[in-house]
């Protein structure tokens, strides 16, 4: 069954491309992402992007090598669809203002949006609130990026903490926390979520979610209560979408993404559609959208 896709002008917020010739991606390992250890740059994304109606999108890091940000700055530079990118520096590092100021300065550093670690994968569950590592946040809030966060629902806390520690810098959630979708539980991540919400330095993605389902069963209607939970917490003035390509390839393609996303947020007025798929975006990361979108196709729905 389809259901004919709105006109909406559509910011995918967090996208990752990868060259293996140029630096290795340790954390694709193993047969179930075997799908993923190949090449993904921007030359596959625009046709899928461009064919969903897809205006603008934001790069985001992938790991943790100072390299990767100028060349994602130096290729959104060049790319008439990248509007932002979301980088990475070492947050500890006692240099950390000069070295975003160098990022800023050096090619392609307008579009110099955002910084991300994976907090992920640190052990300490509170790594966000070590004094290290909030006076390299308070350094991000000093250049005018924002944070996004890529945490687990164990990590949410420390993150909320984080956040009111600094209201003067916009934590953006990345992939709703990675909540347990395959399992079909909320709690505990419902209320840590609506902690985190009720901050007003704080936005949500929604984004990750299919591969946090089971990937060869996954349904809109089961992505549903989760997708409703960051609505209601955050509303759609603070909340965007992002495909996580390639990622999402895991458990579905580029286009049966944001039909999911679509089909979880249609109780929303055209207005709230919008602010989700375009205005919280362009607004959290001060995007400039140049491009012209694509005709928009049909959508999957169940």
């Amino acid at each position: 069954m389809t259901a004919a896709r709105p006109q909406l002008r559509v910011v995918d917020a967090h996208h990752h491309v990868w060259q293996l010739s140029v630096r290795d991606q340790d954390w694709i390992s193993g047969p179930e992402l075997a799908p993923l250890r190949r090449d993904f740059t921007l030359a596959d994304l625009e046709p899928e992007a461009r064919a969903a109606g897809v205006a603008a999108t934001v790069l985001v890091q992938t790991i943790t090598v100072p390299e990767e940000t100028p060349e994602f700055l130096s290729l959104a530079a060049r790319s008439d669809l990248v509007a932002g990118v979301v980088g990475w520096t070492d947050l500890t590092a006692a240099d950390v203002a000069d070295t975003l100021a160098s990022l800023r300065a050096g090619p392609g550093g307008e579009h110099l949006v955002g910084i991300r670690h994976q907090v992920q994968g640190e052990p300490d569950p509170r790594w966000l609130t070590r004094p290290d590592v909030l006076r390299g946040l308070a350094a991000v809030a000093g250049a005018g990026l924002v944070y996004d966060l890529v945490v687990k629902p164990h990590q949410l806390e420390a993150a909320t903490e984080a956040a009111g520690l600094l209201p003067g810098l916009t934590f953006v959630l990345d992939h709703l926390g990675k909540p347990p979708v395959a399992s079909g539980a909320l709690a505990p991540w419902a209320g840590r979520i609506r902690r985190l919400a009720a901050l007003p330095n704080t936005v949500c993605k929604l984004s990750g979610l299919v591969t946090e389902a089971d990937w060869h069963s996954w349904t809109p209607d089961g992505l549903r209560p989760y997708a409703d939970t960051v609505l209601d917490a955050f509303g759609p003035e603070r909340l965007m979408y992002g495909s996580d390509w390639p990622v999402c390839r895991l458990a579905a393609t580029y286009a049966e993404v944001l039909g999911a996303a679509h089909a979880v947020t249609a109780r929303l007025d055209p207005a709230e559609r919008h602010e989700v798929f375009a205005g919280t975006a362009t607004r959290t990361y001060g995007l400039t959208i140049t491009g012209s979108p694509g005709p928009p196709k049909e959508a999957p729905c169940a």
